[in-house]
């Protein structure tokens, strides 16, 4: 089958159109990133437009999130404010997006743990294995309510990033050239994960060899047997076509996707009290809206790669998924260990959240 690029691999012919303004930034946004400079201050930016960039392409989910929130946002504000978005490509890699929201540069962005734990390693949390709960109604009251979610807000704060929410993008599922019901089936097996130590300790635990990969070469790794397999949610994997050269897809609900929406700290303290209400309520609000709306992407995804593949997809047991676990957990002493005590505190809130929450 013939190889499709990934959107990085193809974005220099396809690049988002965006304004003049921002054709400085765009090429120089690695002298931005490491000076710590405002690059839109030259540009004349208007305070009633804010700037949304995400860490995925158009259609993903975070793309979702973002065109809800401009419609709520807009309306909201009776059109003082203005929300432009730009989708992964158009302003840089993840991590400099979280570089040019800490100087302010840009208002709004996501910051995934798989790379913001090297800055945040409290955020790190949303990485492991065997935390949160099979019933996703009883996480989306846990991240919702949490006090461990203020605590994780504290680092944030730290950091100069305002954390507005966390935002689940679905279940992790593996994908792979073998069949993978039990731990021995992952023995040698080469999965291209996040080079997030957490994840690295987790799948070596599980006796998989974790192999780094850049995002963008992760079809022709699979495509060309550099690596067996890999792990998104079903909306990347239809997204990113990884399907197409996988003979197996499992779901073990091991984990969720989880992302955090953050500011500036400086431009969240410097909004008047009106626009900083109708952030919260937004944000606040958007909640429910995308808990269901990744449900719906994920489904939907998984139907279209179930018309459009031979790809097996396997279901694995609660006693199968239990094999798993105590390997799986030994993540968590990793955790602990980069996280520091409050750190622990808030694995040990979550637990117990999540707990209290499944008995109710």
């Amino acid at each position: 089958m013939q190889w499709t690029p990934s959107p990085e691999q193809t974005r220099e012919t396809t690049q988002p159109q965006v304004p003049v303004r921002l054709s400085a930034l765009i090429k120089g946004i690695a002298l931005a990133s490491s000076l710590g400079v405002s690059a839109f201050a030259s540009a004349g930016v208007q305070a009633d437009t804010w700037r949304f960039a995400l860490e995925e392409v158009s259609g993903s989910v975070q793309d979702a999130y973002a065109q809800e929130f401009k419609q709520r946002i807009e309306k909201a504000s009776e059109g003082d404010i203005d929300v432009e978005i730009y989708p992964y490509g158009a302003l840089g890699t993840s991590s400099q997006l979280t570089e040019l929201v800490q100087s302010d540069a840009i208002q709004l962005t996501f910051a995934s743990p798989g790379h913001l734990a090297s800055v945040i390693p409290e955020a790190g949390v949303f990485t492991l294995h065997f935390l949160f709960s099979d019933d996703n109604a009883v996480n989306e009251k846990v991240l919702g309510n949490s006090k461990a979610i203020d605590m994780l807000s504290e680092a944030y704060t730290e950091q100069n990033l305002q954390l507005l929410g966390v935002i689940p993008e679905g279940w992790m599922v593996w994908t792979g050239n073998r069949d993978i019901e039990k731990p021995a089936d992952m023995d040698g097996f080469k999965i291209r994960t996040m080079t997030s130590p957490i994840l690295v300790e987790t799948y070596r635990g599980y006796g998989a060899n974790p192999t780094p990969l850049p995002y963008s070469e992760v079809y022709s790794g699979l495509q060309l047997g550099q690596i067996d397999g890999q792990v998104n949610p079903v909306f990347a994997i239809e997204e990113m076509s990884f399907y197409e050269v996988q003979d197996y897809m499992i779901q073990a609900k091991q984990a969720q996707f989880i992302t955090t929406l953050v500011a500036s700290s400086d431009f969240y303290s410097g909004l008047d009290d009106d626009q900083r209400q109708v952030l919260d309520k937004v944000t606040n609000e958007m909640r429910p809206y995308i808990f269901e709306k990744q449900e719906q992407y994920n489904a939907d995804r998984l139907e279209k790669i179930k018309k459009d593949s031979d790809i097996k997809i396997i279901t694995l047991t609660d006693e199968q998924r239990d094999a798993f676990r105590p390997e799986g957990e030994k993540g968590w002493k990793v955790f602990r260990e980069q996280a520091g005590e409050r750190g622990s505190k808030i694995l040990d809130t979550l637990q117990a959240d999540i707990k209290a929450a499944e008995g109710e």
